[in-house]
């Protein structure tokens, strides 16, 4: 009996005691195994999961219905990193889950029906950003309770099952950026209690916008951009009254804007742009009083500017570029009392520009280039202090700038060029604090550049060239350094360069031709280090040309022309890789440096009397033959002749001794290599070696080291030393024979037992990458046109390694810093054939499916090349950058995913550019473009889009 009593106390004890410390309910036991079967997460996710809890309830990310309740009721997994399938089992084994959020992961599956069954509760489901694929779930519309539905930016196929008409409480649903097809589904109407559609970024085939869309009655928000809609806008839409958000931009819509859609009470944004809507815009819009954003750019429409837009109470954002507007811009612009951003340009608007413009609005932004607009520049146009750019550009604008810019200290971007200002720029303008781009080209503006010019400390762009300034340039120009481009050509500058100019390390681009500046270049300072462009011309320099000048490394145009400058041409210059040279009409004497000895430079050194060197015309005739019969001739001529023999017959001596003095050192520097050339070269391997220096190392990766090396001719090549070379021999036989335009040349090839060296042509712009990322070191901003002329090159050059070369070539390391640049921006793919297995692309390049297929084949390079265009079109560098860039998109629109140093007016090609960088870093190899499609489409962007 005292046994029994025993046994009871023990048992209750460790009912009460042991049993929850080992106890956790089968609900977090099933969490525990789903964390396991996720394999490895963020490495703090699950710190704090403890399987001794008797319950889940109090773990992160885990919600449960009541204090009193263990039952799961929210599962938040999200931007943990998890990958895996998804768990089929999780709704069975969490019967009362109502929120399940797995968005921003790596979970790689279909998306089964029969999993989706028991979830009978839910009413939140958030997939999104994940690698799903395959089609659409049917048996997501059976669940009763489901409100929100979120499956953006996965890979979704196929077409969207009829069955989602059935969606009983649906309210959000978003199929945001997958691979969609078939038609934009009608169907959906019938869910109408929906207030939020998202099937945007879809590769839909052509379709309306369907009609029945109007009879989404709760619809608040409908974003269908580039959804390849064709046809007319519906005026079904008009019937929407609780709608605030509709975007239908980047599709093919034709036709006019309905007059219903003057009944979106409720509207607070609605972008149109990017489509080929004509006609008027109708003056029903201006009583949407609720409306803050309105975006109808780049199409076709005509008419004048509703003065009633400007009466909105909300306005924010008016866009309306790239159009076919006239008339006047409306003075209720004084109305607007919440405008920050108004965007007209290239239109053909008249008329002076109203006087109350920004006195009482908050602009921010404005441009309003490309039109015809007259008199002059408003006064009040940052009264509210705030105006970050205003734009100005070709028009017919005239009299003096107003002193109130000066005093606008928020002022980052004003560009005026191409009108009829005059008068003296205010010197509280030249100084403005915060200002980074001054563009006054072609006025008549008069004056001196301003000392006061010491405090614009953020410029980085000076553009004053074709107007009447007088004067020097200040000394204080020197505090600028932040300058990559001091532009000020056909104006009348006096005096001499400014000592301190050469302390402008960013400054790339100098260009003062057409002036009256003297004195000497540079005098007593080096040049600037990065300069890519200097020209002087036509003005009164003295002096000589400095030597420094061969130093600078990216240099490619430079123009000397019509000074009075002497001396010789310094032999340093040859090395650089010019696009043009000039140093025409000075009064230069002496021989031309070896390289530039030739016909193709003819006219860049005419008109220097004393500079001759065997290029027909460039040195003048002689004025007579001499007279056989004069004595005194003749014997002089015996005379040089007698010397000339000694001095030949001693000549021979020395060379043959100082040859066979040269071999013998010759064998012992290059005596066990051996030089396999693809190209007539002007060099040997004891050149190559002789200019290897460790100083001028510019790479360095695991296979070996890259040295830019200027040979003994002038010559500048690149040199990859490889520190390995199994089977190197058949790839340079291969990588020898390639010849195309966009592919860096291999040149050669010298071989050691223990080294190899490749030789490669040089690119004097360096890498995209250091272009891109350098943080302004590179002194070079790419705009659109040059961006979009390096992708179509790059592409071309992938293209023709994938699909020309026999046996095609799988890069395996496309990225940034492999995209070469010559002197041009011309890109060359450089960097393949020849890399060691275990070095591929850095990870944020790699293509998901190397995590488990551990090979690498084209497929993976257009992945690569994606992230490349990201990167062009972002500025950003790719850690990533592809999911930022999905997110940002959605999250914010297009304007927040570019780079802002590009010219907005070119938009609607980027975002063509921007979907095909989404299609080449699909999460599934199968639905990436080849590299010869991507070619094609970056070909048809400027075909189809060109304003």
């Amino acid at each position: 009996m005292a046994m029994s009593a025993v046994t009871f106390f023990l048992l209750f004890f460790y009912i009460l005691f042991v049993r929850p410390a080992n106890g956790l309910d089968e609900e977090g036991e099933y969490l525990l195994k789903l964390k396991s079967d996720f394999g490895p997460a963020s490495p703090l996710a699950f710190l704090l999961w403890n399987p001794t809890h008797p319950t889940p309830c109090d773990w992160p990310y885990i919600t449960c219905a009541t204090t009193t309740s263990s039952s799961v009721t929210t599962v938040a997994l999200s931007s943990l990193s998890l990958s895996g399938v998804f768990p089929e089992a999780l709704c069975s084994s969490l019967p009362s889950l109502t929120r399940l959020t797995l968005s921003d992961n790596f979970i790689t599956s279909t998306l089964p029906s029969s999993s989706l069954i028991a979830c009978s509760s839910l009413t939140h489901l958030d997939l999104s950003h994940n690698l799903l694929l395959g089609p659409l779930p049917s048996s997501l519309a059976l669940l009763p309770n489901l409100l929100y539905l979120n499956l953006a930016g996965n890979n979704f196929s196929g077409r969207i099952p009829d069955q989602f008409r059935y969606f009983p409480k649906l309210e959000n649903l978003s199929l945001f950026d997958n691979l969609l097809t078939f038609n934009v589904p009608s169907f959906l109407s019938n869910v109408t209690t929906l207030k939020k559609l998202n099937l945007s970024y879809n590769p839909f085939a052509p379709g309306r916008l369907p009609v029945e869309f109007g009879n989404l009655a709760e619809l608040e928000s409908l974003l269908l951009s580039t959804c390849n809609l064709v046809g007319t806008l519906p005026a079904s839409i008009g019937a929407l009254t609780k709608l605030r958000n509709l975007d239908v931009s980047y599709n093919r819509i034709e036709g006019e804007i309905p007059p219903d859609f003057s009944m979106l009470r409720n509207a607070v944004q609605i972008e149109l742009y990017g489509n080929f809507i004509s006609g008027v815009l109708p003056e029903g819009l201006t009583n949407l009083t609720g409306l803050e954003k309105f975006d109808a750019s780049t199409n076709r429409l005509v008419g004048v500017i509703p003065a009633g837009f400007f009466q909105l109470p909300k306005l924010e954002s008016l866009r309306l570029y790239q159009n076919r507007l006239v008339g006047t811009l409306p003075l209720t612009i004084s109305e607007a009392v919440k405008l920050s951003e108004l965007m007209l340009f290239d239109n053909q608007l008249i008329g002076l520009l109203p006087r109350d413009l920004g006195s009482n609005s908050p602009l921010l932004f404005v441009d309003l280039s490309n039109n015809l607009f007259s008199g002059g520049i408003p006064g009040g146009i940052c009264d509210m202090g705030l105006l970050k750019e205003l734009m100005l550009i070709d028009n017919i604008l005239s009299g003096s700038l107003p002193s109130t810019l000066g005093k606008c200290l928020s002022l980052q971007t004003l560009r005026l060029s191409g009108n009829i200002l005059s008068g003296e720029v205010p010197s509280s303008l030249w100084g403005s604090p915060k200002l980074k781009v001054l563009d006054l080209a072609t006025n008549s503006f008069s004056g001196s550049i301003s000392p006061a010019i010491a405090t614009a400390t953020n410029l980085t762009n000076l553009v004053i060239p074709g107007n009447q300034f007088t004067g020097t340039i200040p000394d204080e120009i020197k505090l600028l350094l932040k300058l990559t481009e001091f532009t000020a050509s056909n104006n009348q500058l006096t005096g001499q360069l400014p000592v301190a100019i050469g302390e402008l390390g960013e400054l790339a681009k100098l260009d003062l031709h057409n002036n009256s500046i003297s004195g000497e270049i540079f005098k007593s300072t080096k040049p600037p280090i990065m300069l890519v462009e200097l020209n002087l011309a036509n003005n009164q320099l003295t002096g000589t040309i400095p030597p420094d000048l061969g130093k600078l490394p990216v240099l490619n145009y430079l123009d000397l022309s019509n000074n009075l400058l002497t001396g010789g041409i310094p032999p340093q210059l040859q090395y650089l890789r010019l696009n043009k040279l000039n140093f025409s009409n000075n009064h230069l004497t002496g021989k031309l440096p070896t390289l530039f000895a030739k016909e193709s430079y003819k006219n860049s050194f005419l008109g220097n009397p004393g500079l001759c060197r065997d290029i027909n015309g460039l040195c003048p005739a002689p004025a007579s033959r001499v007279a056989k019969n004069h004595p005194s001739l003749w014997l002089l001529w015996l005379i040089i002749l007698l010397t000339g023999l000694i001095f030949v017959i001693g000549s021979m001596v020395y060379h043959w001794r100082k040859k066979w003095s040269f071999k013998a050192k010759g064998k012992k520097i290059n005596r066990y290599w051996s030089l396999t050339s693809f190209h007539r070269l002007n060099f040997g391997e004891d050149d190559i070696l002789e200019a290897l220096d460790a100083n001028h190392v510019i790479g360095t990766g695991a296979s070996g080291k890259v040295y830019k090396a200027v040979l003994s001719n002038g010559e500048t090549v690149t040199v990859k030393k490889l520190m390995f070379f199994d089977g190197l021999e058949a790839h340079v036989a291969i990588l020898g024979k390639i010849q195309h335009k966009n592919v860096v040349r291999l040149l050669c090839c010298c071989s050691r037992d223990d080294c190899k060296l490749l030789v490669y042509e040089y690119m004097p712009n360096g890498s995209l990458g250091d272009v891109l990322h350098s943080g302004g070191k590179s002194g070079i901003v790419l705009d659109w046109l040059t961006r979009y002329k390096i992708a179509c090159d790059a592409a071309e050059g992938l293209a023709y390694l994938h699909h020309d070369c026999l046996p095609p070539i799988v890069h395996r390391r496309v990225k940034s810093n492999n995209i070469l640049l010559d002197a041009e921006f011309g890109a060359r793919i450089a960097d393949f054939g020849v890399v060691d297995s275990s070095e591929a692309a850095p990870s944020w390049y790699i293509a998901p499916e190397y995590a488990y297929t551990l090979g690498l084949n084209e497929k993976s390079d257009v992945f690569s090349f994606g992230v490349v265009i990201l990167e062009l079109l972002t500025g950003r560098p790719p850690m990533d950058l592809a999911k930022w860039a999905c997110n940002k998109l959605e999250q914010e629109g297009l304007e927040y995913v570019l780079d802002p140093n590009m010219d907005a007016c070119f938009k609607l090609e980027m975002s063509k550019m921007l979907e095909i960088g989404v299609q080449c870093t699909s999460l599934l190899p199968i639905n990436r473009p080849s590299m010869r499609r991507v070619l094609h489409m970056l070909r048809e962007i400027r075909r189809n889009h060109q304003v």
